[in-house]
């Protein structure tokens, strides 16, 4: 392939005390072991209660699994020593915003300035993952045409069924939070990247945003990297369910890129329509049925996840993914993050046996690479 698709993976933990299973404002009690160990690669977050991670450039998704565990693993022994855990999951099953602690970095305190209520009650986590392409009219295109399988992407990492003590009734509570931001949701399609330009300076121009960070659409292309940035997504609580998802992103990049240096086209859809099957997404996740626009009819998840997988089909070899996306399969049978913890509830009606699940399933694939040489030197 002429383009390298190259990807890097974000993901956004939440910090736990192990005995109150609660979220706790104790970021700041680990940032400095996890910088001197991870580097770059750890950043602090708006609440003090989160911290995030962030693969390099990976040349394929093997690398990206390598750097991923590493990271989770590396951030888990962290919080252990500190007796903390990191839960990966969109949103907590009990804690309350209010009771969080904002970090005094100069952008959050804007933000919350700006934002008011909006930013402090915005205690949501996420995965996001980029994909590179410098070309950025091409970016557009395929950015045009990968908006139709966000809502698919997302029924595949739904974990925030709960808020603040309540079963939502929803795969991804973090998206109807999400959406009280401005410029959030779904994005229009754009004719060219210059459309798109113009589009960015008429908002800075008025005043409505001072550059491009603050557009945080479920897809974008990245305001300062060459990259196309997935935002969709929960953060899913198994390692692995990231890397199959990530492989997932990547494959339909390139098979969009690929379609379109063969003038190809593909059919584009209104926000408004594609809105229609977010909301199926995020409220049923992958036990619903979403909309072939197409067809003109309701499908169920499992057979378009499967239909998906077979349209990216003739890339995978190329990017070297085949095993990692089947995982994609596992997760058809085995269920979500949302669907285990629902599952956890209902024998339990416990919502701190849910937090400790989520405790042992973030870590469940991954050992850092510290913990593995000690147990190769045993």
């Amino acid at each position: 392939m002429e383009q390298k698709f190259t990807i890097g993976i974000e993901e956004e933990y939440q910090i736990i005390d192990p005995e109150t299973r609660d979220l706790v404002s104790r970021a700041p009690e680990i940032y400095d072991k996890a910088r001197h160990e991870l580097g770059e690669q750890v950043k602090p977050e708006m609440h003090q209660c989160m911290i995030e991670i962030g693969t390099n450039i990976c040349n394929d998704v093997h690398e990206a699994k390598k750097d991923l565990y590493n990271l989770r693993g590396t951030m888990g022994d962290i919080a252990k020593e500190k007796g903390l855990a990191i839960v990966a999951a969109s949103t907590h099953p009990f804690g309350h915003w209010a009771d969080q602690k904002i970090s005094e970095h100069e952008r959050y305190v804007k933000l919350v300035e700006d934002m008011q209520v909006l930013s402090r009650s915005l205690l949501i986590f996420g995965m996001h993952v980029h994909v590179a392409m410098e070309d950025r009219d091409m970016a557009i295109h395929i950015a045009n045409a990968a908006r139709y399988f966000l809502p698919h992407i997302l029924t595949l990492s739904t974990s925030s069924p709960f808020w603040r003590g309540i079963d939502t009734g929803l795969k991804s509570y973090r998206c109807e939070i999400f959406k009280k931001y401005p410029r959030t949701e779904l994005p229009d399609y754009f004719s060219s990247y210059s459309e798109y330009e113009n589009f960015l300076k008429l908002l800075i121009k008025t005043n409505c945003i001072d550059d491009g960070k603050k557009i945080w659409w479920d897809l974008r292309l990245h305001p300062v990297y060459p990259t196309l940035e997935f935002r969709i997504c929960d953060i899913p609580t198994r390692a692995q369910d990231s890397i199959a998802i990530a492989a997932l992103i990547q494959a339909v990049v390139a098979k969009l890129y690929k379609l379109i240096k063969q003038n190809l086209g593909f059919r584009l859809y209104r926000r408004a329509l594609l809105q229609e099957n977010k909301w199926r997404a995020l409220r049923y996740g992958i036990d619903g049925k979403l909309i072939d626009f197409g067809k003109q009819e309701e499908v169920p998840v499992k057979d378009l996840i499967r239909e998906l997988v077979e349209f990216v089909d003739d890339v995978i070899d190329d990017l070297g993914s085949r095993e990692e996306l089947n995982r994609v399969f596992d997760i058809l049978e085995r269920g979500t993050s949302a669907d285990r913890q629902i599952q956890v509830y209902r024998e339990s009606n416990d919502f701190k046996k849910v937090v400790d699940h989520l405790i042992e399933e973030t870590l469940v694939d991954c050992r850092s690479a510290n913990h593995r040489k000690e147990v190769a030197s045993v």
